[in-house]
């Protein structure tokens, strides 16, 4: 697990976020009746999609430096900025950008600044996923 446990958290942030972003709110705006059924369903996906990236985050945080070490896991080094920048892209989505499309303020900008930090935290994970699993492969 101490090997593993990495690539797994970073796998399911980067395959969680590719499937809610890329897959599954496309297809509600498809197959809803309406755009604003499928806008609001869309908001609850992507507010659950923070908290696994959260927690995700967080674990991979918990597990960067073995016990009684003074340095991180060789990973852990690279990744570090990537995982911090993901969870704050995530957090400040959250609670600094989705209230205000919910609100429907400036609802294209907002939209797009939303879907940019969306696009950059996917590219966090995809970094950290490449770092671990690179990281496994050299142990």
């Amino acid at each position: 697990m101490r090997v593993r446990g990495p690539v797994l958290l970073a796998a399911l942030w980067w395959g969680s976020l590719s499937t809610i972003g890329f897959l599954v709110v496309p297809l509600l705006f498809v197959h809803l009746p309406s755009p604003a059924l499928a806008g609001q369903m869309a908001a609850q996906l992507f507010a659950a999609q923070t908290w696994v990236s959260v927690a995700c985050c967080l674990l991979l945080l918990m597990i960067s430096r073995p016990k009684h070490a003074i340095e991180q896991y060789p990973w852990a080094q690279s990744a570090m900025v990537f995982v911090l920048a993901g969870m704050l892209l995530a957090l400040v989505s959250q609670f600094g950008v989705s209230p205000r499309i919910v609100a429907r303020q400036d609802l294209r900008l907002w939209h797009s600044v939303g879907s940019g930090m969306y696009l950059l935290q996917w590219g966090c994970a995809l970094a950290v996923l490449w770092r671990t699993a690179r990281s496994e492969s050299m142990a």
